[in-house]
């Protein structure tokens, strides 16, 4: 298989791999070379990938994984590459991150929900 992760910097990485292990929203999965094709949304996590028979360690910061015939692409927000110590740490700091962006996000949802549900108030009493 050809593994190709994107992030919006760019290319982080591309090379041919043996076998993929990541998470997704829903649990862990193993990709092999004659797989299905298949998508998923990844959870923020490790990401494992076997090439030459060793295996290398990455941190992602979410994304999605889409298989298709022997290409494998993922998109992520983040990824760092290291050994698996240093890497919980990146993944508990991303982690960290989404949640701040996912209450800011329902911070400004309320807001606007408040201000349409006062125009609506304003508009119904003229």
């Amino acid at each position: 298989m050809r593994l190709k992760i994107l992030v919006p910097a760019g290319l982080f990485l591309d090379r041919p791999v043996d076998k993929i292990l990541a998470e997704s929203t829903q649990g862990g999965f193993c990709l092999l070379p004659k797989h299905i094709d298949m998508a998923s949304a990844l959870a923020p996590g490790i990401l494992t990938y076997v090439a030459g028979g060793e295996p290398h360690h990455l941190a992602l910061n979410g994304g999605v994984l889409v298989k298709k015939g022997d290409a494998v692409r993922i998109s992520s927000r983040a990824a760092v590459a290291g050994g698996l110590g240093e890497l919980e740490a990146q993944v508990l700091r991303m982690q960290n991150e989404a949640a701040k962006a996912e209450n800011s996000a329902r911070k400004a949802v309320a807001k606007l929900e408040a201000g349409f549900v006062r125009t609506l108030i304003k508009v119904e009493t003229a």
